[in-house]
């Protein structure tokens, strides 16, 4: 595995490796099962898997956790390694912008609504780096996971727009054995934030057995999962949003996924579920 952790040696060592083959799996480290698995999808495609370790201060407001975002770069690089991971970049900030950031890349409405109203500035934040790491790694494909749904479909937006030659591909959310999404805040939680915690996926999965049950009121569906919540949870919102193009189905649902976040403890969880027909759908929350 070759570590890069300047733009020259990333480019230098890119040059052994086909622009065809590159699956691309940008992180913030911490890294856990949802991450390898990422990892995995690149490799059963028959890429092979380049990765960023880049705690990335544009997505992060003032008020945010940025100084104690986990940073396990011993630990990060040995899981990759053991993942069969051909390439890893890990930038410091000053290597990503030399210069400071002074342009920035927005996608106008997605970036504003629900988890961007909560975080005025984090996907233009997201948007720019992402920009600037397809650039310096030029994949064919970028591996994100649908546990940051309006993530995917706001870059799946900017690379349309601005005629990125990668595919983004889109990879099933994995949770622990009580349901609750991975995610590297986690190791945030005491033991008994833990336990509530695992409520909001038990309130989606609620809402996904209701829509494979004939429910199809986008108010009533909303209202299980937020009836769902541990008292010790302040839920920020719930919405159904269509997994294509992340817009609005109305008050009558078709389809998509259903997401919400919460508050817990000062740990902002997020979480979706696919609303699917078939009996017992969502139940497996891909």
């Amino acid at each position: 595995m070759i570590l890069c952790r300047t733009v020259s040696e990333l480019r230098e060592a890119l040059g052994g490796i086909p622009r065809e083959e590159r699956g691309f799996v940008p992180t913030m480290g911490a890294l856990h099962r949802g991450h390898l698995s990422l990892v995995e999808a690149a490799l059963a495609r028959g890429d092979q898997a380049v990765v960023s370790i880049f705690v990335n201060p544009l997505q992060f407001g003032p008020n945010e956790d940025l100084d104690r975002y986990p940073r396990t770069e011993k630990e990060d690089l040995a899981l990759l390694r053991e993942a069969g991971v051909a390439l890893v970049f890990l930038p410091s900030v000053e290597e990503m912008f030399p210069q400071g950031a002074r342009s920035f890349v927005e996608v106008e409405g997605l970036s504003e609504e629900l988890e961007g109203a909560l975080r005025p500035g984090h996907f233009r934040g997201v948007a720019t780096v992402c920009a600037r790491l397809f650039h310096l790694f030029e994949p064919a494909r970028g591996y994100f996971g649908w546990k940051d749904m309006q993530q995917v479909c706001l870059l799946k937006k900017m690379v349309s727009d601005l005629a990125f030659p990668l595919e983004i591909v889109p990879c099933p959310v994995v949770r622990e054995e009580d349901g609750l999404a991975l995610s590297s805040r986690n190791r945030f939680l005491d033991a008994e934030q833990r336990v509530a915690a695992v409520s909001l996926s038990q309130g989606l999965r609620r809402a996904c057995f209701a829509f494979a049950q004939g429910e199809r009121r986008r108010a009533v569906l909303e209202t299980l999962v937020r009836d769902a919540l541990s008292p010790s949870l302040r839920c920020q919102y719930v919405a159904v949003r269509r997994s294509e193009d992340f817009s609005d189905p109305g008050e009558r649902v078709d389809g998509g996924r259903i997401l919400a976040a919460a508050l817990l403890g000062g740990v902002h969880l997020i979480d979706n579920m696919p609303l699917e027909e078939a009996p017992g759908a969502g139940i497996d929350a891909s």
